[in-house]
């Protein structure tokens, strides 16, 4: 009786620790500390397969998470049992057994199934909570199913401890191991959730007080401890199986994933446009397009808001609600700057789940062209003036606000003098350099209010608003033009060309644009007619003058396909027999409404127009075609201009007129004034030089009013060259005149050049040049200028000589 009293003293007495050292067999309790740990682990990585799952395979999923869970649970408390050793005989009942598993699957699985629930704030929590309670009902009602030959008696304190602990540390894994896929949060779960069974058990035990009672017989249905261990061996198997088959489905989820992401990723990342991958608004992955776009890391980026890429929340919200549509939002790079993107969102299905793929595409290169396209629309692209689009725009304003206000404008026309020549001589980069500088230099003198445009070529036009009086738009054109006069020439070639300036105002001298526009250009022909390098006012006379010779342009750009154009021809005589020796070719233009039009009127219009070139072209043909019919081989004369010389091509054209009609070389002479010379010497020289090439005579007609005579007879091939005749003509009343005469005819005797003076009328003109040794002759006391049908004569029959001049010689 004392033993049994000792006994029961000493049990009664029994710590937590007493019951783990003293009473269990260490080995199983590790064993039973193992398959707990397995069976934790195996259902925190369950959880995130279920949670991952849908539809029915996520109530499969959740029903093997729990049963595997509650079979750990079970197993854990009975190799625990197993372990204690009370020194009495033992057993289990049988139905309190498999009852105690139930309870262990069913609470496990409430507890799961609640802390997967969405949108339930705690729901992990109280999921954990319960599943720690099902430990605690799974454990006491194992207890209840063990026999011993004694009695049992309770501490309620650890009972209640035990039962504390259980749901504590099951609340804590459950949001521990389901916070995140990464492995320590996986780990950290796993380790509460063991800490959970572990601690309940031990502590539970430790609650137990046994006294022995040799009266109290095991139930004939308890099993026995072995078969209880072979039935717990056989589940602990079954627990590592089900363990080990979770892990490798996890393992293969995760490679399968890692390779999809891998794939994914090379075909995202060969992608120009930034590609972001996100479940939800939560950025999964991205390409390294992106991740450029954004100056960011790919793994600085995943994880995060798609928001705080995309600031603009109505944007984001409307490109996720509209699947396809492009959207142009800015995204925030590292920096925080903005950068303008356009962003198409489309949903796939990645994982099993639904995923948005939203496409950035950098819209800062279209952004800069379309700005480069809205400047080069306004603006001249070589020296960034306004253009003539925006300069009408804005003139258009202007003459509304001034009609309103009732106040004056003034536009100033502006043409560069000598700026082709620049081109001509310098090449066109120095062409291009000099109106980048000369826009520079005017728009330093302009106001702000003022506008200086680049209409086309060398042509500027300024808009000057809210004049006072005339003279304001008058001092603003003489600073223009003393800006190019002291421009510093080794920096730019600006001083090497001058500006005319002509100026309209408004309403004085025209009440719309296109008037306006037009005066200011007649004030600036007037200013180059006279002289260039100056301004001139419109002035209501200047409009009839400026009509009438476009009118003229107009008329000649038409005559040759009318039949307007027509040669005369005038006789070139050897003084002494009068025998003719060719004939000058002279264009007519006889107008249907004008009549006859001058040639001083009608070729320098041409000059300037450029039409020359095709009138010139005509003329020549016309006349190698005339003279290639006479049956006596007399030459022609024909005159060429400056801009004819100087065209590509020009030898090229000849030969190809005489191939065609068949004239000799020998017979065409090309006359030159020196006027054409000095606008190109090189390209002259060498044009002049292929025509020598050809057999063409040169002759330099009007020598001595133009410039540099003497050295042009040095440098260039003439083979003839012509007195003016307003030398000739003047021999008797300038004594000048009569030198100048006597001094080129010394010349040609001089240099082996023969001299022919042309404007011959008088008998008295001819009776000095013969004096003087000249030996040909041109003039109306020969012959005036007449059609070819009229010189039959001369040029078909055995008449070689003008009888007519010889007798009034004579007289």
């Amino acid at each position: 009786m004392a033993a049994a009293v000792a006994w029961n003293v000493r049990l009664s007495m029994l710590t937590v620790y007493d019951c783990i050292v003293s009473d269990h067999d260490l080995r199983l309790v590790a064993l039973a500390a193992l398959v707990c740990g397995l069976a934790s682990l195996t259902a925190i990585h369950l959880l995130h397969h279920v949670r991952r799952s849908e539809g029915t395979r996520h109530s499969i999923w959740l029903a093997i998470a729990a049963t595997s869970t509650g079979f750990g649970i079970w197993a854990t408390h009975f190799i625990a049992m197993l372990a204690f050793s009370p020194a009495l005989p033992t057993g289990y009942n049988i139905a309190l057994t498999v009852i105690s598993l139930l309870a262990a699957v069913a609470l496990t699985g409430l507890g799961f199934c609640l802390a997967l629930m969405p949108g339930f704030t705690g729901a992990m929590w109280l999921g954990g909570a319960i599943v720690g309670g099902g430990i605690a009902a799974m454990h006491y009602t194992g207890m209840a199913a063990f026999e011993v030959a004694g009695t049992i008696a309770w501490d309620p304190i650890l009972v209640a401890a035990s039962i504390v602990l259980s749901a504590l540390f099951g609340a804590l894994a459950l949001p521990m191991g389901l916070r995140s896929n990464l492995a320590r949060w996986r780990l950290a779960g796993a380790l509460l959730l063991t800490l959970a069974i572990c601690s309940h058990h031990f502590t539970a035990m430790g609650a137990v007080a046994i006294t022995p009672d040799s009266t109290i017989q095991l139930s004939p249905l308890a099993i026995p401890s072995h078969w209880l261990a072979t039935g717990v061996a056989l589940v602990s198997l079954v627990i590592l199986l089900l363990s080990c088959a979770a892990l490798g489905l996890d393992l293969r989820e995760r490679r399968r994933t890692a390779l999809e992401m891998e794939r994914m990723r090379d075909l995202t990342d060969a992608a120009v446009e930034g590609l972001v991958l996100c479940e939800g608004e939560t950025i999964v992955s991205v390409n390294q397009s992106f991740a450029r776009l954004a100056n960011l890391r790919p793994d600085q980026i995943c994880g995060r808001n798609l928001g705080s890429c995309v600031p603009d929340a109505a944007k984001l919200r409307a490109l996720l609600d509209s699947s396809g549509q492009a959207v142009e939002a800015d995204l925030r790079d590292r920096h925080g700057t903005l950068i303008p993107v356009e962003l198409i969102a489309r949903q796939i299905t990645y994982n099993g789940h639904p995923h948005n793929v939203v496409a950035f595409r950098d819209l800062r290169d279209r952004r800069n062209a379309e700005a480069q396209i809205r400047y080069l629309a306004h603006h001249d692209p070589l020296t960034g003036l306004n253009n003539r689009a925006s300069f009408d725009q804005q003139l258009d304003r202007e003459l509304k606000l001034h009609q309103r206000a009732g106040q004056q404008l003034a536009l100033l026309c502006l043409d560069l003098d000598g700026f082709k020549e620049v081109n001509d001589f310098h090449g066109h980069a120095t062409g291009d350099q000099l109106l980048k500088d000369i826009a520079r230099q005017f728009s330093a003198i302009l106001e702000d209010d003022q506008m200086l445009a680049r209409l086309g070529g060398d042509e500027f036009a300024i808009i000057v608003p809210h004049v006072r009086d005339p003279a304001q738009a008058g001092h603003l054109a003489e600073r223009l033009l003393k800006a190019l006069k002291n421009g510093d020439r080794t920096r730019s070639s600006a001083g090497t060309v001058s500006v005319s300036i002509g100026i309209a105002l408004y309403p004085s001298d025209a009440k719309d644009r296109t008037e306006l526009l037009s005066n200011a250009d007649t004030a600036l022909y007037r200013a180059k007619q006279e002289g260039k390098g100056a301004y001139r006012f419109f002035e209501a006379a200047m409009g009839a003058q400026i009509r009438e010779r476009r009118s003229i342009e107009h008329d000649l750009h038409n005559a040759i396909d009318n039949g307007e154009l027509s040669l005369v021809y005038q006789p070139q005589a050897q003084l002494e027999t009068g025998e003719v020796l060719g004939f000058e070719v002279l264009l007519r233009w006889t107008h249907p409404v004008r009549g006859l039009v001058p040639p001083s009127v009608f070729i320098p219009i041409a000059e300037e127009s450029g039409l020359i070139l095709t009138i010139g072209e005509w003329v020549m043909h016309q006349a190698c075609q005339e003279a290639s019919t006479w049956t006596r081989p007399l030459s022609i004369a024909v005159n060429v201009s400056a801009l004819q010389l100087g065209s590509d091509g020009f030898p090229h054209l000849i030969r190809g007129i005489l191939e065609e009609t068949g004239l000799s070389p020998e017979r065409l002479e090309i006359e030159i004034t020196e006027t054409a010379l000095i606008r190109d010497p090189h390209r002259a020289l060498l044009a002049l030089q292929k025509l020598k090439v050809l057999g063409v005579t040169i002759a330099m007609d009007d020598f001595g009013t133009g410039y540099s005579s003497l050295s042009n007879l040095q440098a260039f091939p003439f083979d003839k060259i012509k007195i003016d005749r307003s030398f000739v003509q003047a021999v008797h009343t300038k004594p000048q005149a009569a030198a100048i005469v006597r001094a080129v005819l010394g010349l040609g005797r001089g240099l082996g050049l023969p001299v022919i003076a042309e404007g011959v009328e008088t008998p008295e003109e001819l009776r000095f040049l013969g004096q003087e040794g000249c030996t040909e002759v041109q003039g109306y006391l020969f012959g005036r200028p007449v059609p070819i049908n009229e010189l039959t004569s001369l040029i078909c029959d055995n008449v070689v000589v003008l009888p007519r001049a010889l007798m009034r010689a004579a007289d």
